[in-house]
């Protein structure tokens, strides 16, 4: 049997034996969605209302026949159909659950690079899920991965400080913001991993730049906690420039 697999992280791809294989718009959306409900089976009333919400029902349901008779040898083999319910084939390979396990594993590891490749890591965690798909489901899901692969972004950053290894933790938190600029977590982890590198310049320009961030798109200042963090490094750079 050829090797199938569905890619979900940094958009969708169909693939048979690593090539990857054209299919319409609706069978993709219909793959997509069943991919990111696998393996358990779902109602074919359910997929063709999620999928087509604002068509009539029996419009829906001819788009989902159609999805389905669209679909080339990879697509057809990759979907267990019957009268009622649907789902993906067991045997198809998809990203974005290996991620999820991966990012898991990431948050409850003792050890920063236990059980994992560092760059294949950070590579994976940087990957948004479907970008560009606006559709409710796939949004929920996307968002659902995108709090995750934060968090475990995040959870390396700080084992990788602990570590001393600070090269791994400044490529971790880096990547946390550029995944969102906006989260003031991932901005931290970037500063404390500067800080622990004594880089004090790197830490206090991070700062800075959130800072106006946070002011010219949402109106907001950094928190007391992050304040915090950079009072002691602020007021010794003021206190040196007195001095000079």
């Amino acid at each position: 049997m050829s090797s199938i697999g569905i890619d979900l992280l940094g958009g969708f791809d169909l693939k048979n034996d690593k090539t990857s294989v054209a299919v319409s718009s609706g069978s993709e959306r219909l793959l997509a969605f069943l991919a990111l409900h696998c393996p358990t089976f779902v109602p074919r009333a359910l997929v063709a209302g999620t999928l087509w919400p604002e068509t009539p029902e029996y419009r829906a349901y001819a788009n989902l026949r159609s999805a389905l008779r669209r679909m080339k040898d990879a697509g057809r083999c990759a979907v267990e159909a019957g009268p009622s319910e649907m789902r993906l084939a067991g045997h198809v390979v998809v990203d974005i659950h290996r991620a999820r396990s991966l990012a898991r594993l990431v948050i409850n590891a003792s050890v920063p690079s236990e059980g994992v490749d560092f760059s294949s890591t950070i590579e994976t965690l940087s990957a948004d899920l479907l970008p560009g798909w606006y559709d409710d489901w796939a949004l929920r899901d996307a968002e659902d991965w995108r709090q995750l692969r934060l968090h475990a972004l995040e959870t390396l950053a700080r084992d990788f400080v602990a570590a001393q290894r600070f090269a791994e933790a400044v490529t971790a938190a880096s990547a946390a913001v550029r995944a969102d600029p906006l989260r003031e977590s991932s901005q931290a982890s970037l500063i404390r991993a500067h800080l622990a590198e004594d880089n004090q310049s790197e830490a206090l320009r991070v700062f800075e730049r959130y800072q106006r961030r946070l002011a010219d798109e949402l109106g907001l200042r950094p928190t007391p906690r992050l304040r915090r963090l950079m009072t002691g490094l602020c007021g010794a750079i003021t206190l040196e420039a007195r001095r000079i």
